[in-house]
């Protein structure tokens, strides 16, 4: 079954619940989009072919190689999910047990994955726990928290008022204990910024409000009220979001060898702009304000933790970056997007270091020398 452009996905309710394996934002995309290639009604259909473009894309896979592949595809492999037995116990399996990579008779590479048999109840035949929405409402939200708070409050919207624990929430979410503990950062950081987020692009919106208070008025619970939403922005089909991903046009996974920007060498920062003879020197100048948040939205599918997926953090990374092309490039470079675009792409998340605003340049330059 090849990637086409808009479809429906049928989610069961149990499966929305127990996921607590702190998927990524690109894993989170890649599970809606199979769950709106299969058909729900047809155990048949659980093996997804993609090809290796389009894969490499919505996994935001900068350079095609068969280390970074495996890496893909191991983080999909593991996502175990537990389910509790009528006895207290627990039954665990992963979502998806196997991949292949291969080519067809015209030598152009695909990649299919195939459903753990354990999971098959999870995704196929689902009778009445299930809720449904159309793939294009999860393609432009920007962070794990606005995706997985879409579902959560999706799946509610019949009830128009949903009433939650902010420990439960914060779960479901994928907050770890030590981000926003203050309940202002916790109001302004997820509860407003998803709003604004679905309010732009899902077909849903809600408003909240305090529920039950502990001590010193505390809040412990959040009541939710959703809303249809008819002011969102234009769907956007499958193919115009892979489309919009930038990936390297290599395809072939089993090509190591090194691209010119793995071997970037520290020079004198003294030297640097009289090397650009096409850039000005200076941020604002060089990039237009349209370019920096193309920029900055390709930065937060990069970053290691929601708290730095904010305008601030993610363009204080992409000034330290631009900092970093002026020194490192032993070339002029003619357009510096498409430069920091290349830069990105080679990010990896994984071993992506902290930042703040108050972060030192040169602790950040130890890392980029180590693409």
């Amino acid at each position: 079954m090849l990637i086409q452009d808009t479809y429906k996905i049928e989610k069961s309710n149990l499966l929305n619940e127990i996921i607590d394996n702190n998927m990524s934002l690109q894993e989170l995309r890649f599970f809606s989009i199979y769950l709106s290639k299969i058909n729900a009604r047809n155990v048949s259909t659980r093996c997804v072919r993609f090809s290796l473009s389009d894969f490499q894309k919505i996994m935001n896979i900068g350079k095609m190689n068969i280390r970074h592949f495996k890496k893909s595809i191991n983080c999909l492999l593991c996502k175990v999910v537990h389910i509790p037995t009528d006895n207290g116990g627990l039954s665990s399996f992963q979502l998806f047990k196997k991949v292949n990579l291969f080519k067809d008779d015209t030598e152009k590479w695909f990649v299919e994955i195939d459903a753990h048999d354990d999971a098959l109840p999870l995704f196929f035949n689902l009778k009445g726990n299930y809720f449904s929405y159309e793939l294009w409402n999860a393609l432009r939200l920007k962070s794990v928290n606005q995706l997985r708070m879409y579902e959560l409050l999706k799946q509610r919207e019949n009830l128009g008022k949903f009433e939650i624990k902010i420990s439960e929430l914060r779960k479901f979410l994928f907050i770890n204990p030590d981000e926003y503990n203050r309940l202002v950062d916790f109001k302004n950081r997820i509860l407003d910024s998803c709003q604004k987020a679905l309010s732009e692009n899902t077909d849903i919106c809600y408003t909240y409000e305090c529920g039950k208070r502990g001590s010193r008025g505390k809040w412990l619970t959040i009541i939710f009220h959703i809303y249809a939403n008819k002011n969102y922005k234009d769907p956007m089909g499958l193919d115009e979001f892979i489309d919009k991903q930038s990936a390297s046009q290599s395809e072939h996974p089993l090509d190591e060898r090194p691209q010119p920007s793995e071997h970037y060498q520290p020079e004198s920062s003294s030297s640097a702009l009289s090397r650009q003879s096409y850039l000005s020197g200076e941020f604002e100048r060089d990039l237009a304000p349209a370019d920096i948040k193309v920029l900055c939205d390709m930065l937060a599918c990069k970053v290691p933790s929601a708290s730095e997926c904010q305008p601030e953090p993610l363009e204080k990374r992409l000034r330290l970056l631009y900092s970093q092309m002026l020194i490192k490039s032993k070339e002029p470079i003619r357009n510096p997007v498409t430069y920091l675009v290349s830069c990105i792409n080679h990010l990896d998340p994984d071993n992506l270091p902290p930042i703040s605003i108050q972060d030192d340049d040169d602790e950040y330059g130890k890392f980029f020398n180590n693409f």
